[in-house]
């Protein structure tokens, strides 16, 4: 028997998620069992704690798109029992029971062994935001971006994804301005390394301009909508935006114009269904690129039975940073 958070769906179609007992034996099919040491909170899995938002196929369900712990048993010859891993993405905790559990089974494939540098708590410090955020950085890299083009804007900077890009950036050497809109962050994000806070007004309605004075060498959007429309007409000539959330929302009232007469790309970055070496490559990258300390200055501890609340604040806008969840505390 082992703990896990379990979200029930009663008859009426209301969902109630609490902390049981449940056995080895109601784990879904995979070829790796691993003892769960660490997940965390993104806002999907506010989504699967709560009414399911589309996500979740069928209950009783065990939400957690992220987890990181140690291989307690393999039919797969690349890992063996004692293997460090982590697992972000592949519909897991969404179409497949996830991390908010003492164990999880999963394919083989939907695992990444845990680089070195990396424990199974910083692992989960990172996550799906912070493997996001460095995808993000990787994709603007990829397209050009240095650190003496000028300023690199993170929109959503005190949320989780926006929190890793910053100090991901700021670590490699780019000027970070960070959006917010809350003002109480902007000690916290200067503590990550942004050097300058643009405050949300600033940013999150579009103008009858398509294009703007050339500001931004780099974006790492998080919020999507009026935001990133806005922004795209202020894109200095050839950068690029990584767009990678909606959390202004998912239409996009924008013109073409600055894709034309500035060459400016705009990069879509998915985290899911990602290939193997990419993630490799991110999470390597993440254990070389991101400073640990900053990293401890983001996370705040939980158990399983804070996931309840937690799933609601993070649905809400209300979770700082990254939440990183002892799920044998």
């Amino acid at each position: 028997m082992f703990k896990a958070l379990v979200v029930e769906k009663d008859e009426e179609g209301k969902t109630a998620a609490a902390v049981q007992e449940i056995g080895e034996e109601r784990l879904p099919e995979g070829e790796v069992t691993v003892a769960v040491e660490y997940s965390t909170v993104n806002y999907k899995d506010g989504l699967c704690i709560g009414p399911g938002g589309g996500l979740v196929r069928s209950y009783p369900h065990v939400p957690g798109i992220d987890f990181a712990g140690t291989v307690e048993a393999s039919d797969d010859a690349r890992y063996k029992p004692g293997d460090k891993v982590v697992l972000t993405g592949w519909r897991v905790g969404e179409a497949h029971w996830g991390g908010y559990a003492q164990k999880a089974r999963v394919k083989a494939d939907w695992l990444v062994p845990l680089p070195e540098g990396l424990d199974t708590r910083a692992a989960m410090a990172v996550g799906t935001a912070g493997f996001t955020a460095m995808l993000a950085v990787m994709a603007l890299e990829d397209h050009g971006m240095k650190p003496d083009q000028g300023e690199v804007l993170v929109t959503g900077a005190a949320g989780g994804v926006g929190s890793v890009a910053t100090a991901i950036l700021a670590n490699l050497g780019y000027d970070v301005a960070g959006v917010t809109g809350r003002p109480e962050t902007e000690g916290y994000l200067k503590g990550l390394g942004a050097t300058r806070i643009v405050a949300r007004e600033e940013v999150n309605e579009t103008v009858k301009r398509p294009l703007e004075s050339e500001t931004w060498a780099g974006c790492v959007d998080a919020v999507g909508g009026p935001m990133l429309a806005r922004v795209l007409g202020q894109m200095k000539y050839g950068a690029s935006v990584a767009a990678v959330g909606l959390a202004g929302g998912a239409g996009l009232p924008a013109t073409v114009i600055p894709f034309l007469l500035r060459g400016v790309n705009l990069l879509g970055i998915d985290s899911v269904m990602q290939p193997y070496e990419n993630r490799l490559r991110a999470w390597e990258r993440i254990a070389k690129d991101l400073p640990m300390d900053k990293l401890e200055a983001m996370v705040q501890p939980a158990t399983l039975a804070d996931l309840p609340a937690l799933g609601g604040d993070i649905l809400k806008g209300q979770v700082k940073g990254r939440v990183v969840v002892d799920v044998n505390a």
